[in-house]
């Protein structure tokens, strides 16, 4: 597998790469992946690194990319040592090791489309180039149904499988409680997580409702977990605010499913480029009950509401007036707890994984040769020819 962005730094695509490397190691597949990352840094022994990244703006947010020649050289040399049965590529529009892995690969090659974007002007520049690279993916896989509309916008009618990102359910359902983190009628608890410079995560947007929970409920405490600067996410709100949210910073993956596990409800008023929502389906797995913007990805997940509690998108006052509905009426907010628990059963990895692997299987029946560079491939022909 190869993940376009630094393994050393927390997201999305990385967990869902580590995971399910991870997955499918622990059912006998050998797996290696692929990313960037500082040489120094301390790799699961499954990954190699292909070097430093550089952080770039991308899709809304700041990823740790890596290209070049140097680099087009060491994914070739990775490829051929590997004699793989399948490459597995993350988000082959982004201009990092991804793309450079496809356009290299000769044989069963799958790409998994994570991101949800308008069009690009940079992909359409490049699109008459991508477009023959782009042919060569025996297999696609689009995380979402916005996933796979953001395909559809680039590369016209490509045929995609939908298969979500994957939840290890039962470690967030048997978090243990933290007291601190857990809630009353009188200081019900919320919790946000994600990165604070980030507009899209919506930060903002909670922080400027907080003033409505507050004046309903005076003992409301939110949390929040994720990197960045709270004096700047803080900036222009009263000390009744500021008394009543607590920073947490990045926290451990242990921390993470207690804190999703303890509070009354986990809010995530995300503005938008968000093509699935995986922090939704591990709170609904820890048993939480979600209010969510009502973005299109979100609303799948939640299944339009039955699974989670929906606001319009970048309301404080919406998102205010949902989250009091709920702390008004403990039946209701057991019930979408519940109905979401049920629904996160079907992101689980032994279910996920599984419709991977039938993505892999028919690749490499329509393949059946070792994954090899374009050149070596070349190179064995010639070689045969003069035999």
């Amino acid at each position: 597998m190869v993940s376009p962005y630094a393994f050393d730094v927390p997201g999305g695509v990385q967990f869902h790469v580590r995971d399910l490397a991870e997955h499918l190691l622990s059912r006998g597949h050998d797996v290696r992946v692929l990313a960037p990352s500082d040489e120094n840094d301390d790799l699961p022994p499954y990954v190699d690194s292909a070097g430093r990244a550089v952080p770039v703006p991308y899709n809304g947010s700041v990823a740790r990319l890596l290209f070049g020649p140097v680099t087009a050289a060491r994914v070739n040399r990775w490829i051929d040592r590997g004699g793989f049965d399948v490459l597995h590529v993350h988000e082959p529009f982004s201009p990092s090791l991804s793309m450079l892995a496809m356009m290299a690969a000769d044989g069963a090659v799958v790409g998994t489309f994570h991101s949800s974007t308008m069009r690009s002007r940079a992909l359409l520049t490049i699109m008459p180039l991508l477009e023959p690279q782009l042919e060569k993916l025996s297999g696609r896989i689009a995380v979402s149904r916005e996933a796979l509309r953001t395909i559809h916008r680039h590369e016209g009618a490509a045929d995609a499988v939908i298969i979500p990102n994957g939840v290890y359910v039962d470690r967030f359902a048997s978090a243990p409680l933290t007291p601190h983190w857990q809630g009353s009628p009188e200081r019900p608890t919320l919790a946000f997580l994600g990165r604070l410079e980030e507009p899209r995560k919506g930060l903002a947007v909670l922080l400027d409702a907080m003033p409505h929970l507050l004046d309903a409920v005076p003992g409301l405490r939110l949390f929040v977990a994720g990197p960045g600067d709270p004096r700047e996410a803080l900036r222009g709100m009263s000390d009744r605010v500021r008394a009543a949210t607590e920073f947490l910073g990045l926290v451990s993956e242990q921390d993470k499913s207690s804190l999703l596990r303890s509070v009354d409800a986990y809010v995530a008023p995300n503005t938008g480029a968000e093509s699935f929502g995986i922090i939704l389906v591990e709170a609904m797995s820890a048993g939480v009950p979600v209010v969510a913007s009502d973005l299109p990805s979100f609303a799948d997940v939640l299944d339009q509401g039955r699974a989670g509690a929906l606001f319009r998108t970048a309301d404080p006052a919406s998102l205010a007036q949902t989250v009091l509905g709920l702390l008004a009426e403990p039946g209701r907010r057991s019930a979408l707890a519940a109905a979401g628990a049920i629904r996160a059963r079907d992101y689980d990895w032994s279910r996920v994984s599984s419709d991977v692997m039938d993505v892999y299987e028919t690749c490499r029946a329509a393949n059946p040769g070792a994954v090899q560079t374009i050149s070596a491939s070349r190179g064995r022909r010639v070689m045969r020819g003069r035999s």
